[in-house]
């Protein structure tokens, strides 16, 4: 069923498994998903810009957020009514200019930038401090932060990609955020967590701390079959260490 995809003094291994359920073929990048990396989001992340600015507070919600398709649409919509002032810095100014949500030139929708990041991203000047607007009422509600965030906000770092073939066979690949996925050396993310040794110093490896986030994106038999596959090569100590780590 498990399936390791690697070449001669390979970059990252790369897990497959048959889903016949689904007529789909899951692809995971299984050097990332074993690596120590964590969110360091108030813990020294210096943000995407480029200079460090870690004062600010911004992690990577400098360029705002893709809405994914009309039912994230939907679910971000509802969620934005329920924040409050004390919740959301930029009520008022979202109010002001049509809400917080604007549609490009290619039809996608996307959350608005405000002095130099997303508009739901509250400033460490903010009476409830600095972050997510939508991680803030999570907090309020007990609800998870996950639940009520953008798509593309709570899966990041991790990114999935469907690739349908002209059968009508899925291959999904689960793999890591990296600074190419916004346009390459023409990128103006000029700093990114999974590629510094900064970020990769989690207690746990990633398929665990982001259990609840790869749950959602293959659902639990696919997941129970990741954690175990995974868990018997960290027993084995058989699992290819990340190249940022390798370049350190």
């Amino acid at each position: 069923m498990a399936k390791p995809l690697t070449g001669s003094n390979p970059d990252r291994e790369w897990l497959s498994f048959e889903d016949p359920s689904e007529h789909r073929t899951w692809l995971f990048d299984m050097t990332f998903l074993s690596s120590a990396w964590t969110c360091i989001y108030g813990a020294g992340c210096p943000g995407v810009e480029p200079e460090p600015a870690p004062e600010k507070e911004l992690g990577c919600c400098t360029h705002g957020a893709y809405i994914s398709d009309e039912e994230d649409l939907k679910h971000v919509r509802e969620q934005t009514e329920r924040l409050t002032p004390q919740l959301w810095q930029h009520k008022e100014h979202a109010e002001d200019v049509g809400g917080g949500l604007w549609q490009d030139d290619e039809g996608w929708w996307r959350t608005r930038v405000v002095d130099g990041a997303c508009i739901f991203q509250n400033r460490p000047d903010h009476p409830n401090g600095a972050g997510c607007a939508f991680h803030h009422l999570a907090l309020s509600t007990g609800d998870k932060p996950m639940d009520l965030k953008p798509e593309i906000c709570w899966q990041a770092p991790i990114r999935r990609e469907d690739h349908e073939t002209v059968t009508g066979h899925i291959y999904t690949m689960v793999r890591e955020w990296e600074r190419r996925d916004w346009g390459g050396e023409e990128t103006d993310i000029w700093w990114w967590c999974t590629s510094d040794p900064l970020a990769h110093v989690g207690a746990a490896p990633v398929y665990e701390q982001m259990k609840a986030e790869l749950t959602a994106i293959c659902g639990p038999t696919v997941y129970g079959w990741l954690r175990s596959e995974l868990d018997r090569r960290k027993a084995d100590s058989a699992l290819l260490p990340h190249p940022t780590v390798r370049r350190t």
